[in-house]
């Protein structure tokens, strides 16, 4: 098989490289771990009216989706300038509240669309913590076959990635949805969710290579730059190998959640895939492998940029922070392994 992206989807990609590029996403970054989500939501405006966020909400609700592959290409460049808040959980709460149907889904997901709506959530079997809950304007639930809107954040946890902090919803809320459905649209939701942070992980790693190419060609050791020793050149291409091979799981994971949304009865709801074995293995051979490709770039990063790879002035410690918790987030390497045997 040939796969390659369209040109309106590889154009889809320069034109929120240009956009995110322009809008200083380090400053967005300093801004969002210091508390003020201001400038984040601002720059999420502006990539909602890029149709971002539209590309996991069914027509019916406002939105263009669900288009996985444009939605890897939009995230991979999310990853690549670091921009913060939930965006994996935003999408992945796309696909939950359409699968659940029904006035909450008529209420949240238009929002959702136009960018107006951040989202956090958690699901069984992912862990209990809502990233970034305090600056969603909702935080969603699932426990068996009921969804529930959290009354509040709760208190937050401790975080690796200061831009992306952590926190276990309050107990409690009235369920909003309930019944089988919930649970096969958790399935999907989970699955989107994995997907998108697969999507980042290697964007994010993308970049960290690109910053240390740039650095080993610049720093001098012995008269010449570092970058010509044979044993960085070894440790560069290592990383390069790593993340180039997981892009073909990513978008291979892409085309199969696009052909779960386009399955007769596949659906849970209004343009919602169910989450089959299928495409759950799929994406979790792209979420460990994307995962484990990024964290290398950041290992590789971090030794060949020294000791001014821990400054909290160089910004390349954003992307050094994120690749870790990217990596564990929606599915630890181990969990993704297994569902990949199981699959």
């Amino acid at each position: 098989m040939r796969f390659l992206l369209t040109d309106e989807q590889r154009e889809f990609g320069r034109s929120l490289d240009a956009l995110l590029t322009a809008a200083d996403t380090p400053a967005v970054l300093r801004a969002w771990a210091a508390g003020d989500h201001g400038p984040g939501r601002a720059l999420w405006g502006r990539l909602a009216d890029a149709g971002v966020f539209a590309l996991a909400v069914p027509e019916a609700y406002g939105g263009v989706g669900p288009l996985p592959v444009e939605a890897a290409v939009a995230c991979v460049e999310l990853g690549r300038h670091a921009v913060p808040g939930p965006v994996a959980e935003t999408l992945a709460a796309g696909v939950l509240l359409a699968g659940a149907g029904g006035p909450v889904a008529e209420e949240w997901l238009p929002g959702i669309a136009s960018g107006a709506v951040v989202v956090s959530l958690t699901l069984e079997g992912y862990g209990p913590y809502a990233p970034d809950a305090d600056a969603a304007d909702a935080v969603f639930t699932v426990t068996g076959d009921e969804l529930r809107l959290a009354p509040g954040p709760g208190e937050p946890s401790a975080s690796a990635d200061p831009a992306r902090r952590l926190f276990r919803p309050e107990p409690g809320g009235a369920p909003v949805a309930k019944g089988p459905a919930i649970r096969a649209a958790a399935r999907a939701a989970g699955d989107t969710a994995a997907f998108a942070t697969a999507a980042v992980a290697l964007g994010c790693g993308e970049e960290l290579l690109r910053a240390t190419v740039a650095y080993v060609k610049q720093r001098t050791q012995f008269g010449v730059p570092v970058g010509s020793f044979q044993a960085v050149k070894h440790r560069l291409a290592d990383t390069l190998l790593g993340l180039e091979f997981a892009r073909p799981l990513l978008y291979g994971a892409a085309v199969e959640l696009a052909s779960e949304v386009s399955r007769p009865g596949a659906g849970t709801g209004s343009g919602s895939a169910a989450g089959s074995p299928g495409a759950g293995a799929a994406v979790a051979a792209a979420k460990v492998t994307a995962g484990e490709a990024g964290y290398a770039a950041a290992r590789t990063a971090l030794q060949l940029h020294g000791a001014i790879g821990y400054t909290e002035e160089l910004d390349l410690a954003w992307w050094l922070r994120r690749a870790r918790p990217l990596r564990d987030a929606w599915g630890t390497p181990s969990a993704c392994r297994a569902r990949v045997l199981a699959g």
